[in-house]
């Protein structure tokens, strides 16, 4: 059935977009040196893959050096550069294949995957925490379209929520800061994002190392029911 004409895209419905080629749009950007704002069903992200983007994002957002920002992955990407164990490995899969949940793993990475060969050091310094990376997988339509287009292109993306530090996220473009928003070279507008909710909360983030949990976000609900039900996995807060 077509949609309404008054249907409304929404994040993990964005209907009336070429959400293929908006990646290309916005990997293209992210290559020339830019900025970019894009949907998830979590929240508004901003994204670089520079130096000088990466310091005008901790800039605009005044973010601390000491908070790192996370790559924008796919379950690709996640298995050339984590480093887990099988059930890790495992689960990572289920989540996404049987669950569709959105989250961000932690876990320790390859420092020296051909991956990362050309990601200048500044941007990794500021996207990773001692052997740790902190990676987003599988949320929502713009995000898995942009991490599969940049792992198959070899171009790793990074970033954080499109807010100022501490001012919770954002759900709809309206709703960025005017400094945040004019900090983009190129912005991707899906409406309202799904996971949109009145604490301001992002994405759920689990070191999966020993399950600790780094941030109860986003569907934190369902993934810790998911992950007792199918693994008999007691998530550690």
């Amino acid at each position: 059935m077509p949609p309404s004409p008054d249907a409304q895209p929404t994040t993990d419905n964005p209907i009336g977009h070429d959400v293929e080629q908006e990646a290309r749009d916005v990997l293209e950007v992210l290559d020339g040196g830019g900025i970019a704002i894009i949907p998830l069903n979590v929240a508004y992200a901003i994204l670089a893959r520079t130096e000088g983007a990466i310091r005008r994002i901790f800039e605009v957002k005044k973010r601390s050096y000491d908070k790192p920002s996370g790559m924008f992955g796919c379950a690709a990407a996640s298995a050339d550069l984590h480093i887990m164990d099988d059930e890790a490995q495992a689960i990572r899969k289920a989540l996404i294949e049987e669950a569709d949940l959105p989250f961000s793993i932690v876990a320790d990475y390859r420092k020296d995957h051909p991956l990362l060969a050309k990601v200048e050091p500044f941007v990794l310094e500021t996207s990773t925490k001692g052997p740790t990376m902190d990676m987003l997988l599988n949320a929502g339509p713009m995000h898995n379209a942009l991490a599969e287009l940049s792992h198959a292109q070899g171009t790793p993306v990074f970033g954080s929520s499109a807010n100022q530090s501490l001012s919770g996220s954002k759900y709809t473009v309206q709703d960025i800061e005017p400094e945040v928003l004019a900090a983009a070279d190129i912005v991707i507008d899906h409406g309202r994002c799904r996971d949109a909710n009145d604490a301001g909360l992002s994405s759920t983030i689990i070191d999966f190392r020993n399950f600790n949990v780094v941030r109860a976000g986003c569907r934190f609900d369902q993934i810790s029911a998911f992950l007792k039900d199918r693994f008999g996995r007691d998530l550690a807060a």
